[in-house]
């Protein structure tokens, strides 16, 4: 694939777990391990490919006051028994991660997996795998602004960029989701403006890395221009 047709930043909404586990008469927990096996295969995938960065949706604000109780534990559990050692695995082979949304919600002992991890990331990796937890678009917007107003800041889209998660992060190119549902849920709000949409049937845990090769040909495909005529 031409190279100026690579998308630089995918995001990518992980739809489907839940439901992959139930087609299969499993606990819902089971869905998001294999969720989270195929996002570190997809994330190892992208990169081969030339993508840059790839922002993955793990929880929105909605889904910590919504999602069942027992449900949500098992994410946490998630996070405390595998997320270190994956992260380890990502450093390794030059690629590095950082964490996006308001993590001060969570249980203590997982803030400090999370933070720990991301401060050990290396600088200036070829590859960023970014973790959207505990994430809202509009959140992030309204913290921004606050922001820019105790700083007596006037804002442009420039230093608003800055005041957002994702300073230092190129917008996104191209937005990805799986699992049938045509929404972006509160993901990337401001950041998604001018992104190219790919919406998939196909529910996460079956979401290949040749359906992602397909979401990027169609990327490739499309004329993206921005306003012009």
């Amino acid at each position: 694939m031409d190279i100026d047709k690579l998308p630089l930043h995918v995001g990518v909404i992980m739809d489907g777990n839940g439901r992959w586990a139930k087609k299969r008469l499993l606990p819902r927990k089971l869905g998001h391990k294999s969720g989270m096996e195929r996002m570190i295969g997809l994330s190892e995938h992208a990169k081969k490919s030339g993508v840059k960065y790839l922002t993955v949706y793990v929880m929105s604000t909605e889904n910590l006051v919504r999602r069942p109780e027992d449900e949500i534990e098992g994410l946490f559990g998630l996070i405390r028994k595998y997320f270190t050692a994956q992260a380890e695995k990502l450093y390794a082979r030059g690629s590095g991660i950082k964490i996006i949304g308001d993590i001060s919600a969570l249980p203590e002992d997982v803030v400090k997996i999370l933070t720990d991890a991301e401060n050990a990331s290396p600088a200036n990796p070829v590859f960023t795998l970014v973790f959207a937890i505990n994430y809202g678009g509009r959140r992030e917007i309204i913290s921004a602004v606050n922001r820019a107003v105790e700083r007596g800041e006037k804002v442009t889209e420039e230093n608003f960029a800055r005041l957002l998660y994702t300073a230092e992060i190129p917008d996104p190119d191209l937005i990805i989701r799986t699992g049938g549902e045509s929404r972006l849920s509160n993901f990337l709000t401001y950041q998604s403006a001018y992104a190219e949409l790919y919406f998939t049937d196909v529910l996460f845990p079956d979401f290949s890395d040749a359906e992602f090769d397909r979401a990027i040909a169609a990327y490739a495909a499309r004329d993206r221009r921005f306003g012009r005529a």
